[in-house]
């Protein structure tokens, strides 16, 4: 195998064939300064004093990434020793192509306590923008992030002190796999318990052929223009949250192709980019780049709803605080059409408010005061263009502003396949195609679902079309409530037990508000028969009927906008309107009382956004946030069906009509990426619509085949992913036979050397991932339930889970403790904890069981105390403290009736004793006054930074030589780290570093 030096100096040679300068000499901190010095001098024509330079590295450098960031990119101001200012950029902002490109290795960056060195570094500018980490294993991508982070986050690491704080990107590669991610602030640059990981980017063409060959990546991506590109114009600083973003290949050919048709001048064109891939930043990149472009006149970023014209320009504004002001109706929209304004230049409107201010008839004579704008380019960027509003608006710009220019973007293009769809009154209606209305023969660019999934930016589907008994069907349509009682009893394996939640889409408004009922009646009548059933929460949001609202209500124009967008919705409240008022304010007051809040039909708008607030809120744990406030199922007609974005919401419930570009739309509010815990999309459709389902993958996949269509969009069905489970459950006994062991958990712990264990984690890693899709199959049969539970039974699988998790924090000790010292594969180890960590059973669920398990007498039992603690060592939640739990349960007395908020208190009561003796015991130790060491454990936890002074302080009494005062300093810390890490929990302690091993 090659070795690591050989990569790096080919690596290093590949770049100076690419006219970067090859500095060997540049191995120090001093070093790295006097070369920035001398590139800064150059740049900005100055010669600084030797005080000036160190006040300039005092001024410039941050331990705050994102302020450095905005540093690199803007002019600042010195003043000099004469008291004169020194306008200055640190690198050459106007044309990054003409910056200094330098490359250095095996820098050795010493700080106050961190002597770290790294592998390779690129200068722009002698300022270090990008780090190089060159591997010859064969890793894990999420490991080697991690390895970065932990490195990076170690205290006194160079990124805080040195000019490693302007890093912007990090690189790693083994040759044959290359990814990069942005660097940023430790908010952003972690993992948390969740397991979210950090954007992760591979380079590609045009095409989307990957490029992930070290040396074709240095060939295009490290090309010196290409990089300086990378960082000046396609990285975005987000304001809003501090935070770096790189925006992807594929968003990056988009917004060249528009500037390029503006710059030539050369008509219309179209982005097709599937839904989940980030329009709105692609688009926020484009409008700002045209911002600074003096030929144009406006750039108006057109959405067709309310809603969506809030969401687009708050994440606009996300992007670049203040950006996009509001537009509160249309005489605001024609206001700033005609400022001078440059905050006016890019302007978020809807498609509604647009087609006012052209309307000639309009009373307040828009089109007339317009008129000085009608000669002047104009750029439209129009989101999903495939709404059928745009094509009736096309002709009225196009006329009114002959020298514009528009764009669409769209996630389903409108083909002649789709473009003839039934109106509610059962006419037949045409629509235009979209490269009818925006010209060319293929879009500008393309990055279909097949792209996304294959690139992991989005999730297949599972669809299980749900067969009824013929009893609960009328005219061959399942009744309404056997859809209700399919969902209770399939709804908990859908949605992971509730850690997800899913929309019901239904077909009409009075088909909704029967829904809403239904589930209202059916769950209280469970709840009378079983009251161990907890009831799922429900809401339920469709338009008011605008004609018999409040006149003086305040949103009621909004609603009318909102309608336009909803056709269904506008034709169901032409009917009886008074009815569905009354049906929506009884379903309103339902929400008040479960939620607490106080909404009214009136204000529907607060209402609908509290709605997608609560779905939104399913991404903190019950413990932070009660399940009681969140939305399991919310029943829709029209609404939330396109536009509305969130990763925990996995299941859609499909009653109603669905045909190619609305059934993909539908369908992708459930396929955002989360982690391993969501592995697909959910689809339970109650109308039997498989053949549209294929037409539809069929037309938006670009495959002409059907099968190969499946293969892309569909995951694997039951039986095929239950054989990889029974051959992924069958490496590891043969792991264990050729280890000389049985295969069952307890044998786990007789695996002779840490290696072994390591290979036990990876193989039983996937079958707990398998058995994780598995467990959210909605289609699962009783042969299949069976053929899983004799592949791996239950009580066995969650044995295996303790064992792995009990292997897994030891093995993860190892690697955090021992870094050069742990083999390869030890290294590498990526546990993923996420996978088991049930979202059923959490802390209030533990004391709840043992409340039970204390107060019910032996014979009526239904869990005893061997399996109580096997579910508790089977989750990753409790890794931290099940020794404390199986404690607990030690001292409680059988049939002493407690109830859970006493059993909470005592456990409470029981840890703070069980600490205060260990901190007693290690006082008596080392002859330690125990007050003294109490008051150091607590203002430490408190402050949660660790002071090496109080630390001597507490020692100071014993009046000990300076060597034997270290010594047993670190022996104690060794012994009080672990306790203060476990109080700490998810906390950092600043500092306590230093002291482990």
């Amino acid at each position: 195998m090659i070795k690591e030096n050989d990569i790096e100096q080919n690596f290093i040679n590949k770049l100076v064939d690419q006219k970067y300068t090859y500095r060997p000499d540049i191995r120090t901190r001093k070093t790295l300064e006097e070369n920035f010095r001398q590139k800064f001098q150059e740049l900005n024509y100055v010669n600084l004093s030797d005080a000036e330079f160190s006040r300039l590295i005092d001024q410039i450098i941050s331990a705050d990434v994102f302020t450095a960031s905005k540093r690199l990119r803007e002019y600042s101001t010195f003043e000099r020793d004469d008291g004169t200012p020194l306008h200055y950029t640190l690198v050459n902002i106007k044309n990054w192509c003409k910056n200094s490109f330098e490359v250095i290795n095996q820098l050795r960056m010493n700080t106050d306590n961190s002597y770290h060195r790294y592998d390779v570094i690129l200068l722009i500018n002698g300022i270090p923008l990008v780090q190089v980490e060159l591997k010859t294993l064969d890793i894990s991508t999420r490991r080697a992030m991690q390895q970065i982070i932990e490195y990076k986050n170690d205290i006194g690491n160079g990124y805080t002190k040195t000019l490693l704080s302007f890093m912007q990107l990090f690189i790693v590669s083994n040759q044959n796999n290359t990814y990069y991610f942005a660097n940023n602030n430790t908010k952003h640059f972690n993992f948390n318990a969740d397991e979210r990981f950090l954007p992760l980017y591979e380079y590609a063409d045009e095409e989307n052929k990957k490029i992930h060959l070290l040396n074709d990546f240095t060939q295009t991506f490290l090309s010196k223009c290409t990089l300086g590109e990378m960082i000046s114009r396609y990285m975005v600083l987000i304001e809003s949250e501090q935070k770096l973003m790189m925006m992807r290949p594929y968003q990056i050919y988009a917004v060249k192709a528009i500037v390029s048709c503006i710059d030539r001048n050369c008509g219309n064109g179209y982005i097709w980019h599937t839904t989940g891939s980030g329009k709105t930043l692609t688009s926020f990149k484009a409008s700002t780049l045209l911002k600074d472009s003096p030929d144009i006149e406006k750039c108006l970023f057109v959405v067709d709803r309310k809603d969506l014209d809030r969401q687009t320009r708050e994440e606009f504004n996300k992007f670049q605080a203040g950006c996009v002001e509001e537009n509160t109706n249309t005489d605001t929209l024609v206001k700033r059409l005609l400022s001078n304004d440059y905050s006016d230049k890019v302007i978020v409107t809807t498609i509604q408010k647009l087609g006012i201010a052209l309307d000639g008839t309009n009373k307040n004579n828009y089109k007339k005061r317009l008129e000085s704008l009608s000669d002047k380019r104009v750029v439209f960027i129009f989101d999903e263009c495939h709404r059928s509003q745009f094509g009736e608006n096309h002709k009225a710009i196009k006329e009114f502003f002959p020298k514009s220019q528009l764009f669409g973007f769209t996630g389903t293009p409108i083909f002649p396949e789709n473009s003839t769809y039934k109106e509610i009154n059962g006419e037949e209606k045409t629509i235009k195609t979209t490269a009818d209305i925006f010209g060319g023969e293929k879009p500008l660019h393309a990055y279909t679902i097949t792209h996304a999934i294959g690139d992991d930016n989005v999730l297949r589907f599972h669809v299980d079309y749900y067969e009824a008994d013929t009893k609960v069907k009328t005219n061959n349509t399942i009744s309404q409530k056997a859809v209700v009682e399919a969902i209770l009893a399939k709804h908990d394996a859908a949605t992971q037990e509730r850690k997800f939640n899913a929309v019901l889409a239904s077909s009409s408004i009075n088909h909704a508000i029967e829904y809403h009922r239904l589930f209202k009646e059916i769950q209280a009548e469970q709840k009378t028969q079983d009251e161990s059933f907890m009831p799922l929460n429900i809401a339920c949001v469709f338009s008011p009927p605008v004609q018999v609202l409040d006149p003086n209500s305040t949103n009621k124009k909004d609603i009318e906008q909102l309608e336009e967008d909803l056709p269904q919705e506008k034709a169901d409240n032409s009917v009886k309107p008074n009815e569905k008022k009354k049906a929506l304010i009884e379903i309103i007051n339902d929400y008040n009382i479960q939620y607490g809040t106080n909404h009214d039909i009136n204000n529907f708008d607060a209402y609908y956004q509290d709605v997608q607030q609560r779905i939104k809120d399913q991404q903190y744990s019950n413990q932070d946030y009660p399940h009681k406030n969140k939305i399991d199922i919310t029943i829709v007609v029209d609404m939330l069906l396109t536009g509305f974005d969130s990763k925990y919401l996995s299941t859609l419930y499909v009653d109603k009509n669905l045909k190619y570009h609305g059934l993909i739309q539908a369908f992708s509010r459930t396929n955002r990426i989360l982690n391993d815990t969501k592995p697909y999309g959910n689809i339970l459709d109650f109308r039997g619509q498989e053949d549209e389902v294929d037409k539809a993958m069929v037309l938006f996949s670009g495959k002409k085949d059907k099968e190969q269509a499946k293969k892309i969009w569909l995951v694997d069905a039951a039986p095929v992913v239950i054989e990889k489970l029974n051959n992924a459950v069958s490496a590891i006994e043969s792991f264990m036979t050729s280890k000389g062991l049985k295969n069952t958990p307890e044998e786990v712990n007789n695996l002779q050397g840490d290696e072994d264990k390591a290979r036990f984690i990876n193989l039983f890693k996937e079958v707990q991932r398998l058995k994780t899709q598995l467990d959210q199959y909605t289609d699962l049969t009783e042969e299949n339930k069976q053929t899983i539970e004799e592949v791996i039974p239950k009580d066995t699988l969650r044995a295996f889970k303790g064992v792995y998790l009990e292997t897994a924090a030891k093995l993860k000790a190892l690697q955090e403790k021992n870094k050069d010292e742990a083999s390869d594969l030890i290294e590498q180890l990526d546990f993923e904890f996420v996978l088991f960590a049930s979202a059923v059973i959490d802390y209030d669920y533990i004391m709840s069981l043992i409340a039970k398990y204390t107060g019910t007498s032996s014979e009526k039992q239904k869990m005893n105390k061997e399996q109580l603690i096997g579910l508790i060592e089977s989750d990753a939640k409790f890794m931290g403290e099940v020794e404390d739990i199986k404690a607990y349960i030690e001292t409680l007395k059988m049939g002493e009736v407690l109830n859970e908020d006493e059993i909470k208190i005592g456990y409470e009561i029981f840890k703070a004793k069980k600490s205060s003796n260990k901190i007693d015991e290690i006082a008596a130790n080392y002859g330690l006054e125990k007050k003294a060491l109490k008051e150091f454990v607590d203002i430490t936890l408190t402050r949660l930074i660790f002071d090496a002074e109080m630390l001597s302080d507490l020692f100071a009494p014993l009046e000990l030589g300076w060597k034997e005062r270290a010594k047993k300093e670190t022996q104690m810390m060794n012994e009080l780290i672990p306790l203060l890490k476990k109080q700490a929990g998810e906390h950092e302690i600043s500092g306590l570093s230093a002291y482990e091993e």
